[in-house]
């Protein structure tokens, strides 16, 4: 009696330890699929947030073209080395100093200086200001994983118009 006994523990202790097993490994490749979904929504994000940037700053620098076009002063006027923020109006672009949030993730700015021309007329790091050339460096920073990132675009835009 005491062997049968013992052979029908063993069967039921077996059984259990196969369950046990069983949903481990289910466990263990749910956690495996739900990491990498988290991981494909912070890559997508992440993807988003990249190509969100690079369209605000060809926006920007299309709205520093645009202030341009409208007359030079606009931009002549405006100090070297200074943050400056757009914001449309809804009939024009303008400029502010204060930060602006852009879908509340987004700061996008620009910064002007000046152009130097060497004596062959060439831009140059120093040499004679170009007073009808500005280079703009428009930049979009965003938080992401606890750190910022931030993407900027420099160009050059001259006195076109007068």
């Amino acid at each position: 009696m005491f062997n049968k006994m013992r052979k029908f523990n063993f069967k039921n202790g077996f059984g259990l330890i196969e369950v046990i097993v069983g949903v481990t490994i289910i466990s263990v490749s749910f956690l495996g699929l739900m990491s990498v979904a988290n991981l494909s929504f912070k890559i997508l994000e992440r993807s988003s947030h990249n190509l969100k940037a690079g369209f605000l700053l060809e926006e920007g620098t299309e709205a520093v073209k645009i202030m341009r076009d409208s007359g030079w002063s606009n931009i002549s006027s405006l100090s070297n080395g200074v943050n400056y923020y757009l914001n449309f109006n809804g009939t024009n672009w303008e400029t502010t100093t204060s930060s602006a949030y852009i879908d509340n993730i987004f700061e996008r700015k620009f910064v002007l200086s000046d152009v130097h021309r060497d004596i062959n007329d060439d831009i140059a790091t120093s040499g004679t200001i170009d007073t009808g050339t500005k280079k703009v460096t428009v930049s979009v920073s965003w938080k992401e994983g606890g750190g910022t990132v931030t993407q900027s675009f420099s160009t050059y835009i001259t006195n076109l118009f007068e």
